[in-house]
This record gives structure tokens, sequence and C-alpha cells, in this order.
């Protein structure tokens, strides 16, 4: 069977832009953010966000 690219491209859209897949996009962009900013070594992030770090139970700051 062959599949017409535009049926298949209606379908990647569909997907793509259903509620779930934009629920976990985001909840992995708040990961990644909140990631890098709690691990971050720049020093006016890293200053900035120190009393965080040890007031998080599960993160470890050194």
């Amino acid at each position: 069977m062959m599949v017409s690219s535009t049926s298949l491209w209606q379908r990647t859209k569909q997907v793509t832009l259903s509620v779930p897949v934009q629920v976990a996009l985001l909840a992995s962009l708040c990961a990644l953010i909140l990631w890098t900013l709690y691990f971050s070594t720049y020093p006016p992030v890293h200053d900035a966000l120190h009393a965080t770090r040890h007031g998080t139970a599960a993160v470890a700051c050194h």
C-alpha cells in the first residue's frame, strides 16, 4: 500500500499538534531550563540560586 504524502503530512501534523505532545514538549522545556539554572557554573546565576539549591531537598550544590 502506498500512502500519499498529503495524508502522511496531515497525520504527522495531527500527532505533533496534539495536546499530549504539546504538554510533553512544554514539560521538557521547563525541566531543561530548571536543570540549566540549577546546575549553572556561571557565577551570577550560581550565586543568585545558591540558597534555592540548598533549600531544595533533592538538589545538592557542592
